[in-house]
């Protein structure tokens, strides 16, 4: 069976999956991992590594991604490349079958894996026709369904796409964040080592607040000098200051940051008030701009890769970072109070900001970039040294 683009074409011989667009489009192709159906909204990643990094990345959850790279698999599965235990995307549409894994570090293969996750697989898609369709029309809602016997009810599955009500409004770090306070111990991988343990030392106390966020950026903060707790995305005010944080992290996640702002921008504003040091990334970041009056806007496509250059304004230098966001701060509408920090060279879209007169900073992209690139660590030394002087005795 050829590479299937979308269309609105009946079932071809040998299909056992298929994409289905909420407008009745359809692309064809062949199902692996879970059998099932989902849905959620269609986007594409430009990564060229990291597919098991995405694929457990919180604020994926209710999304079907699309790689555009099309060798996905080809170097399998382990334990120490997950980024989150929680849900993830939903499913992923892929152009080539998965090979068998070809790397010293695998230890099993991305179907298998998919299927033991409840995660659907799509080949045999041209994923080039599907990505431009969505950089034309927006991102879609869509159900993505594999049956091995090749029985699909197609009116049916464009109904549940059609009445899926989509991202926008959509307060999801509940669904995904911790249930519980955790005191962070891991810290970065190394090859032969696996990740280093660090001891819950008098280094400043950092209170990080879990919308779905990437184990990564944990890791990030430890190896800046931080001591981390992390705390459920709807922890109060009260027990965040009972912890005595030096500093408050605002995590990643997925969903409409208005939506989660309902209840996380009155905390975020009280310590603001309050002068705590605030470092927030993607989510956060969004819900920070918030809490110090600007908005949020749905974008058209969204930007999710491992290349996306972002000019840092104050010195003019180019960071190539990793991205995963379908929402942005509006920058046309900044308030005051509000600094422009960093922009997106792709759109110009709002990729920083910082909040006059507060230890106050966040960034769109992911400086903890797990798989990569790293241009962005500083980030994370820049928030631990902001940090109160009295609390960073060894």
């Amino acid at each position: 069976m050829a590479d299937a683009a979308l269309s609105h074409a009946p079932q071809p011989k040998g299909a056992t999956g298929v994409l289905v667009l909420a407008d009745g489009q359809v692309a064809w192709g062949r199902g692996f991992g879970a059998v099932g159906q989902s849905v959620g909204e269609v986007c594409f990643n430009t990564a060229m590594t990291g597919y098991q990094e995405v694929m457990t990345d919180p604020s994926y959850a209710a999304q079907i991604v699309t790689f555009t790279f099309p060798h996905i698999g080809n170097v399998g599965v382990n334990d120490e490349d997950l980024e989150s235990l929680v849900e993830g995307a939903v499913g992923c549409v892929v152009r080539e079958d998965v090979t068998a894994p070809s790397s010293f570090r695998s230890r099993g293969e991305f179907g298998d894996w998919l299927k033991a996750k409840g995660k659907i697989g799509l080949a045999g898609i041209d994923t080039r026709a599907l990505t431009r369709r969505i950089r034309q029309s927006g991102a879609p809602n869509a159900v993505i369904a594999h049956d091995p016997a090749g029985n699909f009810d197609i009116p049916a599955l464009i109904k549940r796409a059609q009445d899926w009500p989509g991202l926008e409004g959509m307060d999801l770090a509940r669904v995904v964040s911790r249930g519980k306070y955790e005191g962070w111990e891991g810290g970065i991988w190394t090859l032969g080592k696996g990740y280093a343990r660090s001891p819950r030392d008098a280094r400043p106390h950092v209170v990080a607040i879990d919308y779905g966020a990437k184990d990564n950026i944990f890791r990030n903060l430890d190896k800046a000098g931080a001591r981390v707790t992390v705390v459920p995305a709807q922890t109060s005010l009260e027990e965040i200051l009972a912890l005595e944080p030096a500093g408050v992290f605002l995590s990643n996640g997925p969903g409409d940051p208005a939506a989660t702002g309902a209840y996380a921008v009155p905390t975020i504003q009280a310590l603001l008030d309050r002068d705590i040091p605030i470092f927030g990334i993607c989510l956060g970041h969004q819900m920070l701009g918030i809490a110090a009056g600007a908005t949020t806007t749905k974008m058209h496509q969204g930007h999710r890769g491992a290349n996306h250059p972002v000019k840092r304004l104050f010195d003019g230098v180019v960071e190539i970072t990793s991205m995963n966001h379908g929402f942005a701060v509006d920058n046309t509408r900044l308030p005051d109070n509000v600094i422009e920090t960093h922009v997106s060279l792709f759109d110009g879209s709002n990729c920083g900001i910082a909040v006059k007169d507060k230890l106050a900073f966040g960034v769109q992209y992911h400086p903890e970039a797990s798989p990569g690139p790293q241009d962005s660590f500083y980030l994370f030394e820049r928030f631990v040294g902001m940090l109160k002087p009295e609390t960073t005795q060894a």
